[in-house]
């Protein structure tokens, strides 16, 4: 930055502070300016200060000389080759904060015009006025030119005069100058007014909360409670700032509790400081904030929050963790409806893989939030349903000594001197438990499957809804049984989590599920002469194909207007070893599947309960039989008749909710390509 100083506006800066600055005579001010020139002195920048090094001010040649120590009262003027002369350029206020490193003064007179103007607790309004005087003066006759460039020592000649059009000119800039040095005084008068801040200790960062205080109720409420009954009362909210729009003298902001909303306002009062709205509207987006608000109701609705009919008037708000500026997502972008538009037109989507690496963001959407809680209510029907049933909920091992049903597709982990493997399933553990006389049995937990499938509805872990049955003559009763527990569980989501569904279809439009009661039982030879009148061939020992049972769905849909049906009397050919045949037909099998919106997800069958006849089926399929002895040796004590199956948790919360890929419905899915977070 460089400076534009000439003798002459030098002298009238300075001269017209002759009470401050002792220099009565404009001829001698002129001459100091003279000096600095001719010793190739240059004005440097200090911080918020100008600073003039002079080598030599004594004038001991002429009867206008200037007696420094005398006229400035600087004590040391005549005892150091470098004195400082600070004039501000930024305002009077800043120049009792200049570095006084930079100031050669020790006078200890009281009322000595430097040391009253440096001192740094003199704050009166006298002398705040003469520190402003001065100021304007000194930037009134200064020109600073703002361009950039390297600093140059100032060169003029002795006696040099400016020209009409130069003075008028500097004159003009002169009072811009002056004008804009006024504006900046008020500003600081204004600042020195604001710092009296009348909401200390309503806002700020909380001390991470660790335990250490005594615990002290507060009345906390559910964001989801809040409502006109509770008008005018105070409480405590503790959620997350979704948005903040600040205007004026006022901020409103959005508080997120999981999937629940509501407005708050905070406004400049006798209470509330522009120091805490400011504060309010820098809180960054996804932080989470404890506010101490009053209810009140509003005249018109809120559409953009879930509590529509009140919002919260802000009295105190506190940061209890602060999240980072930058999010890797946006939560809006994440919960746009998939076929909305955003209101910027760019219609910004999220792709699976980094809702997936961003998994934490991802999940505070209302459609996310909504989907655990319906699958979390899968989970807690069927344990309901079957328990009051009379079934028995068992657990069984996940770590095992030989693959489950004898496949390959196992994941084998090291087990101290040896391998063991991941259970596929826990088939083997519900039949003993039924040969132990538990007669209803059911388990939920992690099944292992270590296929390479990446598809929509494949995972390598997932959670299994197993169940196993004593019957007494026909393996219908466990058909009926399994399938009166789908009736109920899709009665009592469809009663019991209507808000949850209702979010989840905000974001994802889909039909709402149908289903029959009791439900539509099919037999294979049925579906094998509905595809074909839909045109595709089939033999009666072939199995469906995916695509089969997706058309197969949509026929079923539409004859009988139902989204879930039981598949029975499978071909035996394409059915494990351990199913029982069909007595009436050598080629069928007393094995079954069920369906929802045409895909599978529960198989199931009459299990072989004797030894003998389960190893003869065992060698019809080439199984090595000391691979399975131990299988087998299971029923060698009396087992009686039974059945069951394995349902897939995700896939039945996917097809229940209608969504595209099974990836939706695993909080922390692992496929084939993913192994984190």
């Amino acid at each position: 930055m460089k400076l534009s100083l000439t003798p002459m506006y030098l002298g009238l800066a300075l001269s017209q502070n002759p009470g401050y600055l002792k220099l009565r005579k404009i001829r001698a001010a002129r001459r100091i300016a003279r000096t600095i020139a001719q010793s190739q002195n240059r004005v440097y920048l200090s911080g918020n200060s100008l600073m003039l090094n002079i080598q030599d001010p004594s004038f001991d040649d002429s009867s206008d000389k200037l007696k420094s120590s005398e006229q400035l009262n600087w004590s040391n003027w005549n005892d150091t080759t470098q004195n400082a002369v600070i004039i501000l350029k930024s305002g009077p206020q800043a120049l009792k904060n200049a570095d006084k490193s930079y100031i050669k003064h020790t006078s200890t007179d009281p009322e000595d015009p430097i040391s009253l103007l440096l001192d740094s607790a003199n704050d009166s309004a006298k002398m705040i006025s003469l520190r402003s005087e001065l100021f304007q003066n000194i930037t009134k006759y200064v020109k600073i030119n703002d361009d950039m460039g390297e600093e140059k020592p100032m060169e003029f000649a002795a006696g040099e005069e400016l020209s009409k059009k130069a003075l008028k000119k500097q004159q003009k800039e002169a009072e811009k100058a002056a004008k804009k040095a006024e504006r900046k005084t008020q500003q600081i008068q204004q600042d020195a007014i604001d710092k009296e801040d009348i909401s200390v200790g309503k806002y700020g960062q909380l001390n991470m909360i660790q335990s250490k205080e005594e615990y002290k109720e507060r009345n906390f409420i559910h964001v989801k409670e809040l409502n006109k009954t509770l008008e005018n009362q105070t409480i405590w909210l503790r959620g997350r700032l979704h948005t903040s729009r600040a205007k004026g003298k006022q901020c409103f902001i959005v508080l997120r509790q999981q999937s629940y909303t509501v407005q708050g306002l905070a406004a400049v009062n006798e209470q509330i400081s522009k120091q805490m709205i400011k504060f309010i509207s820098n809180i960054t987006k996804e932080s989470i904030i404890d506010i101490e608000a009053i209810i009140k109701t509003v005249p018109a609705i809120i559409e953009s929050c879930t509590q529509k009919d009140v919002e919260v008037h802000i009295q105190r708000i506190f940061i209890v963790s602060a999240a980072k500026p930058q999010l890797p997502l946006q939560i809006e972008d994440a919960a746009r409806a998939v076929n909305e538009s955003d209101d910027t037109g760019l219609n910004i989507k999220v792709n699976q893989d980094t809702r997936l690496d961003n998994r934490i963001l991802d999940l505070r959407t209302p459609a996310n939030q909504a989907i655990f809680r319906v699958e979390a209510g899968v989970c807690k029907l069927f344990r309901d349903i079957l328990t009051a049933k009379g079934f028995v909920e068992i657990h069984t091992p996940k770590i095992i000594s030989a693959a489950s049903e004898g496949g390959a597709n196992v994941f084998t982990v090291s087990y101290f001197k040896g391998n063991a493997y991941l259970a596929q399933s826990p088939q083997l553990y519900k039949q003993m438990a039924i040969a132990a006389d538990f007669d209803k049995v059911f388990t939920i937990g992690a099944v292992f499957r270590a296929e390479d499938s990446n598809t929509h509805r494949h995972l390598t872990e997932f959670v299994g809804l197993d169940l196993e049955m004593a019957f007494k003559y026909h393996y219908h009763e466990v058909i009926d049984t399994i399938g009166q527990m789908f009736t109920e569980l899709f009665r009592g989501l469809r009663d019991n989590y209507a808000n949850e569904i209702a979010a989840v279809h905000q974001q994802y439009a889909v039909e709402p599920f149908k289903f029959l009661d009791p439900p539509l039982k099919l037999e294979f030879p049925q579906a094998i002469e509905l595809l074909s009148e839909a045109g595709v061939t089939l033999g009666e020992e072939d199995d469906l194909s995916t695509p089969d049972e997706k058309l197969l769905g949509k026929l079923v849909k539409a004859k009988y207007d139902t989204d879930f049906y039981i598949l029975d009397k499978y071909p035996l050919a394409i059915r494990p070893f351990y199913t029982m045949p069909d007595p009436n037909n050598p080629k069928a099998s007393n094995s079954y599947d069920m369906f929802m919106r045409g895909e599978e997800i529960i198989s199931g069958a009459q299990r072989i309960h004797d030894p003998d006849f389960l190893t003869e089926r065992a060698m019809h399929h080439c199984i090595d039989i000391e691979k399975i002895r131990s299988y087998i040796d299971a029923f060698r004590y009396g087992c009686p008749p039974h059945a069951g199956g394995g349902i897939g948790l995700e896939r039945v919360v996917m097809l229940y909710l209608g969504l595209d890929n099974i990836r939706k419905v695993s909080m922390f899915p692992r496929d084939p390509k993913r192994l984190t977070p």
